[in-house]
């Protein structure tokens, strides 16, 4: 059973994670012969001001 954890920040659109959900439960079905019903996927979200790329917060909290 594969198990994908995707850690994001918040405020993507449900339609948007729903989507990429799909895509991803295609890959591992399509590379790994897994089943549909096999496949797991975790969707971890963190606030703006807990995300950093190149040493740079994304954004601040709230206040």
């Amino acid at each position: 059973m594969p198990i994908v954890e995707v850690t994001m920040m918040e405020d993507r659109s449900f339609a948007a994670k729903e989507a990429m959900v799909e895509k991803v439960t295609v890959a591992l079905m399509e590379t790994l012969g897994a089943p549909r019903d096999a496949v797991r996927v975790i969707i971890r979200e963190v606030p703006p001001w807990h995300f950093a790329a190149a040493g740079v917060l994304k954004g601040k909290p709230p206040g």
